[in-house]
């Protein structure tokens, strides 16, 4: 149980840490697919 609690605090702080990174990727990976639709839905017709 203390080795969960260990690894899950690790988890946690490098979550913390990393939070504006994480954010910056999804919104990368949101944009490409929105991209993506609104450009086979253009091209669709």
């Amino acid at each position: 149980m203390q080795a969960i609690q260990s690894g899950y605090r690790g988890l946690s702080l490098l979550v913390n840490i990393n939070w504006d990174m994480l954010f910056t990727l999804g919104t990368i990976v949101v944009g490409l697919l929105a991209g993506a639709f609104l450009g086979q839905a253009l091209t669709a017709y």
